[in-house]
C-alpha cells in the first residue's frame, strides 16, 4: 500500500490589503489634472522647499549622521527577518501589562474590531491621534456608517476632515491648503467660530484649539496609531508636534491603538536611533516636541482599558517579496516626498493611495497589488518617478527606492500579459537576432528620408500608435540616409578611415622623435612659438575653435 502526497506546489499567496490603497484613475491621468492647479503647485513648492532646507541643516549638525542611517537600516532589516517571533513577543509583553492584543488580517477586519470595541464602551464619539494605518483602512468612514463620530485632533488632519478632503502628504496632510483656504474651512465648518477670524496662523490654531479642547475633556474613547512598538517591553510610542496626541493618550478611559505589523522594533534601546532619525528627516527638528510612550495599563494613571490592533493588510504579502520587502523598513518620515520633483509638482492626490510620493509608489503596489482590479491604477505607480535617486539619498533608513521601482516595473511587465509594448519588443528582438533582416529594415528606414520624413530638424515629433506615448514627451531622431555599415563599406568611408590611420601614424612618429606640435601635427624640429609661420598659427587657431564648438 502506498500513499500519494501530491506534487509540490507554490504556497498560496498572502491576500492583498483593503481600504484606501487604490485610486480611481492612473497616475498620469490624475497628475494631468493636478498640474493645472497653480495654487496647489505654489503651496507644495513653498512647503517642500522649507522642510527640505530645515532637514539639510539639522542633519548636517551630526558628524555620525551616516552611521545613524546605517544603524537604522540594520535594525529594520533585522526586524523584518525576525518579524513573526518579534510580534509574538510584543503580544506577550502587552498582555502581561494588562493590554489586549487583536490580530487583523486586513482593513475590513481592523475596522470591525475597532467598531466593536467602541460600541462596547457605550460611546458614540471617539477622538483620534493622526494615524496613517487608520487612513489606510478607511476607519473614519466605517465608524460614521456605524453611527460613531470620529474627531481628528491633529490640526492638519482636522483641516482635511472638516473640508471632506483627503490627505496629500504623510507628515503634513493639508500641505496642499494655504492660510486663506484654511480660514474659510474653519468659518464654514467649526460651530461658533468667530466670524472675524483672520488668516494669521496663531489665530487659526487658537480656533482649532478651542474647538478640540471640549472634545478632549468629554470623549471617553481614543484611537491612535503608533510610530513604534517595542517587542522587548510591550511599549508603544507616538511622536508628534502639537500635544494633541498626549491629550488623546492620557485623558480617555479606553485607548485603541492600530499599528501596522512592520512598526515593531526588537529592543527598547533601538528608540535611541529612531528618535534621532525621525524628527530630523520629517520636520527638520532635532527632536519631537512630544514623545509619548505607554506600556499596557497602569492603575489610576491614563486609560484603564488598552487594546492593540496589529494590522497586516498586505504586509505579509510584501514581506514575502525577497526584493520588495525592503519597503517595509519605512518609518513614515516623508523625507522622500519633500525631495521628489514628481511629488512636488503633482501632489499627493495623484497617487490615489493613502501613501503618496516615492515610498507610496513602492509600498502601495506591494500592499494592494498592481493587477488586483481591472485596468488597475496601481500598475502606473512604479512609473511615477524620474529615478533621479534623491529619495534614496534622503531616506533615513536607506531604502533603495529607485531600485525597488525598477523591480516593480519588471514585475508589472511580467504580470501584464500580452500588451502592445511586449509585442513591439518581441518584434524588435526578432529583427535584431537576424542580421539579414536587420540590414533590410535599416535600408527600408533609410528610404524614408528622401520623402521628407523628419523635416528640417531631422526628428520625428509624433509616432503612430502604440508608440505615440513615447513621442508625446520626446523627439525621435529620423532614420539616417544610410547605416554606418553601408557608409564604412563605401569608397568615402574607406578613404576617411585611411586618412585617419595615416594621421594617427604621423602623430605617433612625432611623439617618438620628441617634436613640437604645429598645425595639429608634430614635426621633428625644435622651433619656438616665434618661429611658427602664419600658416601654423592659423591651423592651431582653427583646431582650438573646433574644439570649443564640440564642448
Amino acid at each position: 500500500m502506498s500513499t500519494f502526497l501530491g506534487m509540490p506546489a507554490t504556497p498560496p499567496r498572502s491576500p492583498y490589503g483593503t481600504g484606501n490603497l487604490r485610486g480611481e484613475r492612473t497616475f498620469p491621468q490624475a497628475a494631468r489634472d493636478e498640474l493645472r492647479n497653480e495654487q496647489l503647485r505654489r503651496n507644495l513648492g513653498r512647503a517642500t522647499h522649507t522642510i527640505r532646507a530645515k532637514r539639510i541643516a539639522v542633519t548636517g549638525e551630526l558628524p555620525d549622521w551616516e552611521e545613524l542611517r546605517d544603524a537604522g537600516a540594520a535594525i529594520k532589516t533585522d526586524t523584518m527577518n525576525r518579524l513573526p517571533e518579534l510580534l509574538e513577543e510584543l503580544e506577550r509583553k502587552v498582555t502581561e501589562r494588562g493590554g489586549t492584543v487583536h490580530w487583523a488580517r486586513d482593513g475590513v477586519e481592523a475596522n470591525e474590531i475597532v467598531t466593536r470595541l467602541v460600541r462596547a464602551t457605550g460611546s458614540s464619539d471617539v477622538i483620534k491621534v493622526k494615524s496613517m494605518a487608520t487612513q489606510e483602512t478607511g476607519l473614519n468612514e466605517h465608524l460614521e456608517s456605524a453611527g460613531i463620530t470620529p474627531y481628528e485632533t491633529d490640526l492638519a488632519e482636522l483641516i482635511v476632515q472638516l473640508a471632506h478632503d483627503r490627505p496629500s502628504h504623510i507628515l503634513v496632510p493639508a500641505i496642499h491648503r494655504n492660510r486663506d483656504e484654511i480660514r474659510q474651512i474653519f468659518l464654514d465648518r467649526i460651530p461658533g467660530v468667530d466670524p472675524g477670524l483672520d488668516n494669521v496662523p496663531a489665530h487659526l490654531a487658537a480656533a482649532a484649539r478651542a474647538y478640540l479642547r471640549e472634545k478632549f475633556m468629554t470623549t471617553r474613547v481614543a484611537v491612535s496609531g503608533a510610530n513604534f512598538g517595542i517587542a522587548e517591553t510591550g511599549t508603544l510610542s507616538v511622536v508628534e508636534s502639537e500635544g494633541n496626541g498626549r491629550m488623546c493618550l492620557t485623558l480617555p478611559d479606553t485607548l485603541i491603538t492600530v499599528m501596522g505589523i512592520e512598526k515593531v522594533l526588537p529592543r527598547y534601546q533601538d528608540l535611541e536611533v529612531f528618535l534621532q532619525l525621525l524628527p530630523r528627516s520629517s520636520t527638520g527638528e532635532r527632536m519631537n516636541p512630544y514623545t509619548s510612550m505607554w506600556t499596557g495599563v497602569t492603575p489610576g494613571d491614563g486609560p484603564q482599558d488598552f487594546h492593540l490592533v496589529l494590522l497586516d493588510n498586505g504586509r505579509t504579502a510584501a514581506l514575502a517579496d525577497r526584493i520588495g520587502r525592503e519597503a517595509l523598513n519605512c518609518i513614515r518620515c516623508s523625507a522622500c516626498l519633500n525631495v521628489c520633483p514628481v511629488y512636488e509638482r503633482a501632489g499627493g492626490h495623484a497617487y490615489g493611495s493613502t501613501y503618496p510620493g516615492p515610498i507610496g509608489a513602492v509600498l502601495t503596489p506591494q500592499l494592494a497589488g498592481m493587477h488586483a482590479a481591472k485596468d488597475d491604477p496601481n500598475s502606473s505607480l512604479p512609473y511615477a518617478s524620474s529615478l533621479c535617486g534623491a529619495c534614496f539619498d534622503a531616506c533615513p533608513v536607506k531604502i533603495d527606492i529607485p531600485s525597488l521601482l525598477v523591480e516593480l516595473r519588471h514585475q508589472n511587465t511580467e504580470q501584464a500579459g500580452t500588451t502592445a509594448e511586449k509585442l513591439a519588443m518581441k518584434a524588435a528582438a526578432a529583427v535584431m537576432r537576424n542580421p539579414k533582416l536587420y540590414t533590410a529594415v535599416q535600408k527600408a528606414a533609410s528610404l524614408s528620408r528622401p520623402v521628407g520624413v523628419g523635416g528640417r530638424d531631422r526628428t520625428l515629433s509624433r509616432l503612430p500608435a502604440p508608440l505615440n506615448g513615447w513621442s508625446d514627451s520626446r523627439d525621435t531622431a529620423a532614420p539616417p540616409t544610410r547605416s554606418f555599415r553601408s557608409w564604412l563599406a563605401s569608397a568615402e568611408g574607406a578613404a576617411t578611415m585611411r586618412a585617419a590611420a595615416e594621421e594617427g601614424a604621423r602623430r605617433t612618429d612625432g611623439v617618438r622623435t620628441g617634436g613640437v606640435r604645429t598645425g595639429g601635427v608634430r614635426t621633428g624640429g625644435d622651433r619656438t612659438a616665434d618661429d611658427r609661420t602664419a600658416d601654423d598659427r592659423t591651423a592651431d587657431d582653427r583646431t582650438e575653435g573646433d574644439h570649443e564648438e564640440e564642448q
